[in-house]
C-alpha cells in the first residue's frame, strides 16, 4: 500500500524522539533535515544509476550529465552510510564532504559536524540512519510533491519546537499562501525572489500556486532568495531541490551585501514577483549605507532609524521590482509588515514618496498572535509598479482582523479558508464593504498626512447591538419577581428562628 501523506510526516517527525535529550531542539533540524535530503538524494541516485547502467554500461552510467540530481560518489550510498557500525559520525561528515565536493554546487548545504554533536553516539545515529532506511525517498516511491511537503512539515515541527527562535525562518503556510495569492497571476518565465527567504516556504508556495491552481509548469518560473542565517540559508537551499525546483539562494544581508545584481548597470536585479516577510523592527547597518551605490534609499534625505530597519527593506524591495518603463512589464511584492508602519509619524517622509510614485495597491490589516516570535499585529503591503489604470491614485484598506477571518488555536491564531477567500476576493474585485474593506482616494490619505491606519479609513470598532426595549423589560420583571420570591423565603426563615 502506498505511504501516504500523513504516514510519511509522521515518519520524518520521529527521528526527533531518536535525538531528543541529545542535542537541543533548535538544533534539530540542523542534523535531522541534511540527513532526510541525503537519503532521497541517495535512493534516486541508485535508481537513476540502474537505468542508466542497463542503457549505457559501466563504463559510462555514472556520466553527471546522465543525472538531474547530484550524483553520488561511489562507496557512499546510503547502504554505504548504513553498514558503518563505528564512529557513524566520522562516517556522515565523510559522507556530506564527499557529496559536496562531487557537486560543487551544494557548496555549504550541509553544514552540520556530527562528530562535534557529542550525545549523538553511535547508537543514536545508528537507530536514525535505520529509521530513515525504513522507506526509499526515490521520486517513483515518493512524488516531489509529497516528499517536499513532508519536509516542510517538519521544517514546521522544529521551528514549533525552537518557540519564538523559530519564527525567525518560517512563516505561517496561511500567511504565505495570502501573500501568494495576493500577486497571482502568474506565467512561464516570470522570477520569483524573497529577500529574507528563510526556509524558503514564500517560493515553495508560489510554485505549488502555479503548478495547481493555474495549470502552470514551475519549472519555468525562476526562484532566488538571500539569507542571512548560513544555516537557515542551507535549509532553504534543500527545501528548493527536494521540491525539484531549481532555485538559487544566496547568503548575506540584502540590506549590506546585496547577491543579485545587475553589475553592467551596477543596480538591483529586478524580478516580477518579491515576497517576503522581514524581521520586523530590526538593526540594519544605516552608518555604513549612509551612501548606498545602489541609491536604494533615496526616499528621503534622512534614512530610517539604525534600530528599526521597516522602511530599509521596504524601500530595497521596491528597487527590487520591476518597471514598465524599463522592463516592460511591472512587478508586484507582497509584504509582511508591522503595523506601526503604516502610522508612525516620523515614518512619513518614506510613506509619502511610496503613496506618491503609486505603487501601494492595498493594504491588508491581520490579527495579532499569527506568528511564533511575536504576537503584534502585522499587515500584508501589496506593491505594484504597474496599477491598472482604474486602480491609479488609490488604495485598498482590508479590515481582516475581526474574529470572522481566524481561529484562535492552542497557541496561535491561524487564518481560515474563508478568511482567506474573503480578503483575496475583495481585493480582486475591489470591493467595497462596510467594516472590512474600502478603496481610498490619494487625496483623502494626503488629506490624512499620509498616515495609513486603516482604522481612518475603514470603520473597525465593533458595532452596539440593538436593544429591544420591550424584552429587557420583560427580562427585568422576572429579575424583579425572582427577587422577591427569594426575600419572602429568607423572611420566613427568619420567622422560624426568631429573628426579626
Amino acid at each position: 500500500m502506498p505511504l501516504s501523506l500523513d504516514d510519511l510526516e509522521s515518519h520524518l517527525f520521529k527521528c526527533a524522539d531518536i535525538i531528543r535529550d541529545a542535542v537541543d531542539p533548535t538544533d534539530y533540524k540542523e542534523f535531522i533535515l541534511p540527513l532526510v535530503y541525503y537519503k532521497s538524494i541517495s535512493d534516486e541516485f541508485e535508481k537513476q544509476y540502474a537505468e542508466n547502467l542497463d542503457e549505457y554500461g559501466e563504463d559510462f552510467a555514472r556520466r553527471e550529465k546522465l543525472y538531474n540530481i547530484p550524483v553520488v560518489p561511489e562507496g557512499y550510498l546510503w547502504e554505504d552510510i548504513r553498514a558503518v557500525n563505528d564512529n557513524i559520525d566520522q562516517a556522515l561528515n565523510e559522507a556530506f564532504d564527499a557529496l559536496t565536493e562531487a557537486n560543487p554546487e551544494l557548496t555549504g548545504v550541509f553544514r552540520a559536524d556530527y562528530i562535534d554533536a557529542d550525545a549523538l553516539d553511535d547508537d543514536r545515529l545508528g537507530r536514525l540512519v535505520e529509521h530513515l532506511s525504513k522507506y526509499d525517498l526515490d521520486r517513483d516511491s515518493i512524488p516531489p510533491d509529497m516528499l517536499g511537503e513532508a519536509y516542510m512539515d517538519l521544517v514546521r515541527h522544529f521551528a514549533e519546537e525552537e518557540g519564538k527562535s523559530g519564527g525567525q525562518f518560517f512563516t505561517p503556510p496561511h500567511i504565505v499562501n495570502l501573500c501568494v495569492r495576493l500577486v497571482d497571476a502568474f506565467e512561464d518565465g516570470m522570477t520569483f525572489h524573497d529577500p529574507t527567504v528563510g526556509s524558503g516556504g514564500m517560493l515553495i508556495e508560489a510554485a505549488r500556486y502555479y503548478r495547481e491552481e493555474q495549470g502552470g509548469d514551475p519549472t519555468k518560473l525562476t526562484f532566488t532568495g538571500q539569507e542571512v542565517n548560513p544555516d537557515i540559508a542551507a535549509i532553504a537551499k534543500m527545501n528548493l531541490s527536494i521540491h525539484g525546483l531549481d532555485g538559487e539562494i544566496q547568503r548575506e544581508d540584502s540590506l549590506s551585501n546585496p547577491a543579485f545584481m545587475n553589475d553592467e548597470e551596477n543596480e538591483l536585479t529586478r524580478f516580477d514577483r518579491v515576497l517576503a516577510n522581514f524581521p520586523f523592527s530590526a538593526d540594519w547597518a544605516k552608518d555604513d549605507l549612509q551612501d548606498d551605490p545602489y541609491g536604494r534609499f533615496d526616499w528621503h534625505e534622512k534614512l530610517p532609524r539604525a534600530d528599526r530597519g521597516d522602511y530599509a527593506f521596504i524601500m530595497h524591495m521596491a528597487n527590487q521590482l520591476k518597471r514598465p518603463e524599463r522592463d516592460e512589464a511591472g512587478g508586484k511584492a507582497a509584504i509582511v509588515i508591522p503595523h506601526g508602519v503604516l502610522f508612525r509619524k516620523h515614518e512619513s517622509r518614506y510613506r509619502k514618496p511610496m503613496l506618491e510614485n503609486d505603487m501601494v495597491e492595498a493594504i491588508v490589516g491581520l490579527p495579532g498572535n499569527l506568528f511564533q516570535n511575536n504576537s503584534i499585529p502585522s499587515a500584508v503591503l501589496v506593491l505594484n509598479t504597474d496599477k491598472p489604470a482604474e486602480r491609479e491614485d488609490a488604495v485598498q484598506f482590508i479590515h481582516a482582523a475581526d474574529e470572522d477571518f481566524y481561529e484562535e488555536l492552542s497557541n496561535q491564531n491561524e487564518l481560515t479558508e474563508d478568511g482567506l477567500d474573503h480578503i483575496v476576493g475583495n481585493f480582486r474585485e475591489w470591493t467595497t464593504e462596510e467594516r472590512v474593506s474600502r478603496t481610498v482616494s490619494l487625496d483623502e490619505i494626503r488629506e490624512n498626512d499620509y498616515n495609513l491606519n486603516i482604522a481612518l479609513y475603514v470603520d473597525t470598532t465593533e458595532p452596539e447591538e440593538d436593544i429591544d426595549v420591550g424584552e429587557e423589560l420583560a427580562k427585568l420583571r422576572e429579575l424583579q419577581a425572582e427577587r422577591d420570591e427569594i426575600e419572602a423565603t429568607m423572611s420566613d426563615h427568619m420567622e422560624a428562628l426568631n429573628y426579626e
